[in-house]
């Protein structure tokens, strides 16, 4: 027997995390598991205590299994002040085979089931309503919550393939999805009838049964299309109307003489018409190609706008805060997700979600450099952005040392120094690329840190939980934009973008000469000089040019071509006696 009182307790400890949009309060169950609680189930926490509704004896007596192919009940809470809560309990599908029939196989050749997070976040978009015609709302049943219980199964046990769930993270690459943990979606019950509960109390023969069936159901599915959804395995049993209409139904029957079925029929097509109906059962729930590529077009834009005005102060959100690190000021939160922590420039919280790894961390990339992990992509929301694996706690190889023996004596900077540099050298009138957003890995990393002198002089700096930001346990990922022009002039663009090369390059690509690559090069060093910075590490591939249309390269305000920084690696201020003036 559990003991509720410390289940009680344990559920109003709340962590708040977002994953895929929908933000969640986390807490720890009684058993070892994980509960996160939707919006919706917040004003009911106490009644998900494990205890309240899964105890093992409350949920063999009560439950009722939903027809269906998968593990789907039907079963009420314990009384909490009074009251109780109907709950449709499911098992997650994600990594299973799908079995569908020979017509949908055909059509939706690729389905797969959606993970928990994937189908809440749908569900939830979905009741938003914000795609598709404004007059339309597709009812759904309310999300409240996914129970991860603490056992592990057995792979023979899961059911599961593991090239599925390498797919699912591949598409959403940093979701936390256990192929051995089981996943429990509870849903809010809706009271009324399936659409062919309904026709049960219409006497009709069989095949006009069929053939209104199958008519209401193609309604419903351009409904959901023009809403921007397809649903793999749509069928008459997951449209539902209410307990209210299901009788005047049964009542326009009663109150009219002649064909009585007909007029029955007739209210039936009207309600269905006019939106009137829920759909539940989402594990095969997607977006149309439509919906998905304009998804990606207004992050795209608001990413732009909200880039522009990152330093103007957005309303913060609960499970996010603000904090200052060498004069930058950021937006942290976890990467729930990963585990992780992130770190985003600015102060407009609009930002956080686009720099979550799920969006950037595996998606197609392209490498930078022979040496380094820096790596360009496009993330899910159509965003260019250049990340790499910050070499703090490093010791320089031998031809880095060779080039510049310096190197050792101050060692590579931290990510959160890279960017207060960047930062200061863009205010003077330094062009920089811009720096977006640094990510703590949630996982430990394998090698020991050769050089701990940064974790020394960073150990004063805390973030909002207490912790130090840099740990010497961890990789960070520092990210940055790909230059494609100032951030104001991108915003505003709907033509063609700068599109950047390093000077390395633009002289294999005879964009420019050796020697007008070496001139570049030092005319950074010495303005660098100028406001108090050495860079006398800086090399070509550290530098880019802007370019347009056919290898035309920008220039700066006075004609001379616009050379943008790129590596804060080596950067250091000068000081004492040191400094440049």
């Amino acid at each position: 027997m559990r003991n509720t009182k410390r289940e009680h307790a344990r559920i109003q400890k709340k962590t708040l995390v977002n994953v895929l949009g929908v933000v969640y309060a986390h807490t720890k169950t009684g058993d070892g598991g994980d509960l996160y609680l939707t919006k919706y189930a917040e004003q009911y926490r106490t009644h998900f205590s494990i205890g309240n509704w899964y105890e093992k004896r409350w949920f063999n007596k009560h439950k009722v299994r939903l027809k269906g192919t998968g593990s789907v009940y039907r079963v009420p809470t314990k009384k909490v002040g009074g009251k109780s809560l109907d709950l449709v309990v499911k098992n997650c599908r994600v990594g299973e085979d799908v079995p569908i029939d020979t017509h949908t196989l055909q059509e939706f050749c690729d389905a797969e089931f959606n993970s928990p997070w994937e189908e809440f976040s749908l569900v939830m978009e979905m009741e938003d309503s914000g795609f598709g015609p404004k007059s339309l709302h597709i009812h759904t049943q309310h999300p409240m919550a996914i129970y991860v219980p603490p056992e592990k199964m057995q792979i023979w046990q899961s059911g599961r393939s593991r090239s599925k769930i390498n797919r699912i993270r591949a598409r959403h690459p940093g979701i936390d999805l256990d192929i051995l943990k089981q996943y429990i979606l509870i849903y809010r019950w809706i009271e009324g009838y399936n659409l062919p509960e309904v026709f049960s109390l219409i006497d009709i023969e069989d095949d006009d049964r069929v053939y209104h069936l199958k008519t209401l159901d193609r309604i419903v599915v351009s409904d959901l299309n023009r809403k921007g959804y397809l649903v793999a395995d749509t069928k008459p049993e997951h449209i539902i109307l209410s307990g209210y209409h299901t009788t005047r139904i049964m009542e326009t029957g009663e109150a009219r003489s002649g064909d009585v079925a007909k007029d029955q029929i007739y209210y039936l097509y009207n309600l269905i018409n006019l939106g009137k109906y829920s759909v539940v059962d989402y594990e095969l729930l997607m977006r149309t190609p439509e919906h998905e590529a304009e998804v990606k077009k207004t992050r795209r834009h608001s990413y732009l706008d909200d880039q522009r005005d990152r330093f103007i102060p957005a309303p913060l959100p609960d499970h996010l805060s603000s904090m200052e690190i060498f004069g930058v000021p950021y937006i942290y939160g976890h990467a729930e997700s990963t585990g992780g922590r992130l770190w985003v420039v600015g102060n407009n919280a609009r930002l956080f979600d686009y720099f979550l790894p799920e969006r950037w961390r595996k998606t197609p990339s392209i490498s930078l450099s022979d040496t380094k992990e820096v790596f360009y992509t496009i993330t899910k929301d159509n965003i260019h952005l250049v990340w790499e694996t910050s070499r703090v706690g490093e010791m320089p190889n031998e031809e880095e040392e060779k080039y510049h023996p310096g190197i050792r004596v101050s060692g590579f900077n931290s990510p959160f120094e890279e960017f207060a540099i960047a930062h200061e050298l863009s205010q003077r009138g330094i062009p920089c690329v811009y720096a977006r957003a640094i990510y703590m890995t949630g996982s430990y990393k394998l090698e020991k840190s050769s050089d701990i002198r940064k974790y020394g002089t960073h150990k004063d700096f805390r973030d909002p939980e207490g912790g130090p930001i840099l740990k010497e346990n961890h990789n960070f990922i520092t990210i940055r934009g790909y230059y494609n022009g100032s951030d104001q002039w991108v915003a505003r663009q709907t033509g063609p973008l700068y599109s950047p090369v390093d000077l390395s390059r633009a002289v294999v690509k005879g964009l420019i000469d050796m020697a007008q690559c070496m001139m570049l090069v030092e005319n950074v060093k010495e303005n660098l000089r100028k406001v108090g910075y050495n860079g006398s590490l800086l090399r070509a591939d550290d530098l880019l040019l802007a370019t347009y249309d056919k290898g035309e390269i920008i220039t700066d305000h006075i004609g001379n071509p616009l050379v943008v920084i790129c590596n804060f690696e080596y950067i250091w201020k000068y000081t004492g006696d040191d400094a440049g003036n």
